[in-house]
């Protein structure tokens, strides 16, 4: 699937609920039901520029990025999994030369407090940053 496959896909689940209650709670359900990934919680993981702390793990496999995240607190969890579902399985230029414009029209960047809106900005940069290294 591409990322503007995916994008849609995401865009389209965020139209089915009504207020933003309901869309944070669809967060950090994204959160909880993610995969447990403790053994990424390394110093060398932790995206800088956020309020919580949050841990992106990646790795190059036949041409492709793989992202794996974890977070101390849902919310940031929930927007890490957001980012590892749109990005991952593929390649590092089309990860790179994507613009995010899914962030806002799921209304996500305007919705966020600034810590959080800057910490989601920190964790696309991070992939972007990472994915720059496999080209």
């Amino acid at each position: 699937m591409t990322i503007l496959e995916k994008e849609k896909e995401l865009i389209e689940e965020f139209e089915l609920f009504d207020d933003w209650m309901d869309k944070y709670t669809y967060i950090i359900d994204m959160g909880k039901h993610s995969c447990q990934t403790s053994e990424i919680r390394k110093p060398e993981n932790l995206v800088r520029g956020c309020n919580s702390q949050v841990w992106l793990d990646a790795r190059f496999d036949d041409g492709k990025m793989f992202f794996r995240a974890d977070s101390d607190a849902l919310i940031p969890k929930g927007i890490a999994q957001i980012l590892v579902r749109v990005y991952s399985d593929n390649s590092p230029t089309e990860i790179i030369e994507h613009k995010a414009e899914f962030i806002n029209k799921i209304g996500l960047e305007q919705h966020l407090s600034p810590n959080r809106a800057n910490g989601l900005v920190s964790m696309l940069n991070k992939i972007k940053e990472i994915s720059k290294t496999y080209l």
